[in-house]
């Protein structure tokens, strides 16, 4: 059975992630119903995984020390490889994970300064090196999304009771390394990362993304129509 393909979406919190990675396996779905879509996210998306992404997420995880995040999102990372995401692509599934090891990369390795090695090396060590054979980095810009993701984990909070705005409260200097770091990553991978920047609207997104895993799917499965 042929390995399955694995897609990633990256971005700040509030770029849109959410709503691109349900409408990506929809049009999955419509495209082929045999076709076997997992969604998945990180931190989380196993049982081990919720507890670490309330622990990393909530606001009152007060003095977490940067290399103590770090270890933790790996934690939570490798366990979902082996639970979750390589399980279903030796099947020859299609998994949509919501971040991996870019986030890593972007939120500790240049929000928190620890710089691109170690996290690198980290997932050399930990989760095998595995590589998404696609990357969806969705860059609106900085200051919308921080708006919009500050309003809406307010709106979680106050509704669900639900705390996931710890990285929020950071100032604009950490995101703005976060962002630098993303586009550190896309311009250093390019064929793997599809960029998408800019004011575009939720179909524009979308149909950038259509486009590319469209191509992907074309390239990595040629037996299957596109």
């Amino acid at each position: 059975m042929p390995r399955g393909l694995f897609i990633t979406l990256e971005g700040l919190d509030g770029s849109g992630k959410t709503t691109q990675i349900k409408r990506l396996a929809a049009w999955l779905k419509q495209r082929d119903p045999a076709e076997g879509v997992v969604l998945t996210r990180q931190p989380g998306g196993t049982v081990t995984g919720d507890r670490i992404r309330s622990l990393v997420l909530d606001s009152r995880s007060i003095g977490l020390a940067p290399m103590t995040e770090m270890a933790l999102m790996f934690a939570d990372r490798a366990q979902a490889i082996a639970e979750v995401i390589q399980p279903a692509l030796d099947a020859g599934k299609i998994v949509l994970c919501d971040r991996f090891t870019d986030s890593t990369e972007a939120y500790q390795g240049g929000g928190r300064e620890l710089g691109s090695a170690p996290v690198l090396e980290l997932h050399r060590l930990l989760c095998a090196n595995l590589q998404p054979d696609l990357t969806l980095l969705l860059l609106p810009r900085l200051d919308f999304s921080l708006a919009r993701a500050r309003h809406r984990n307010q709106h979680v909070e106050t509704n669900t009771g639900l705390n996931e705005t710890r990285f929020e409260q950071e100032q604009d200097a950490f995101f703005t390394r976060v962002w630098q770091k993303y586009h550190e990553i896309a311009a250093r991978d390019p064929a793997r990362v599809l960029l998408i920047e800019g004011d575009l609207t939720i179909d524009q997104v979308h149909e950038q993304i259509v486009a590319a895993v469209s191509k992907c799917l074309r390239t990595l499965a040629p037996q299957k129509p596109a």
